[in-house]
């Protein structure tokens, strides 16, 4: 199937809970994968502005992730240091590896890539920054809690 790009809706914002929000504000997705059918993997076309990050350092217990530098530049932030990505750089994250992981852009330029994932039922995520899991609902999706449990 073909996407056209100016058909897919852009998305911001984040299912996080206060007072994460604010974290990812300057990020902007389309669901490109979503926009093929695609169901057993996602695809989102991310747009991040100056100052932005993809998302809250974490890593996933069943779902691999994969990033694709499409324009500008990145910092890849891991439990090793910073990386600086830029256009035709990837890099991927296997499940189950506890290695804490996000993107910055700390240039002056928007910067985009394309991150792909697995849709592997039953996945967690932990954070390892902050007093955050995303824990999985028996429908599907995730919802918030502290480390010991209680829910956001």
């Amino acid at each position: 199937m073909i996407i056209d790009l100016t058909q897919v809706p852009t998305s911001q914002g984040t299912s996080y809970p206060q007072p994460f929000k604010a974290a990812v504000a300057g990020r902007a997705r389309q669901r490109v994968g979503n926009a093929a059918g695609l169901t057993n993997f996602g695809v989102n076309l991310t747009t991040l502005a100056p100052g932005a990050q993809s998302a809250l350092r974490h890593w996933h217990s069943r779902q691999d992730e994969f990033i694709y530098v499409v324009s500008g530049e990145l910092s890849l932030v891991t439990d090793a240091g910073e990386t600086v990505l830029t256009s035709g750089m990837m890099a991927g994250f296997p499940a189950g590896i506890a290695d804490g992981h996000h993107l910055i852009n700390r240039s002056d330029a928007i910067a985009t890539y394309l991150e792909i994932g697995d849709r592997t039922p039953a996945d967690q995520a932990e954070y390892p920054d902050d007093d955050l899991l995303a824990l999985p609902k028996p429908e599907g999706g995730y919802y918030f809690a502290h480390r010991n449990g209680q829910p956001y």
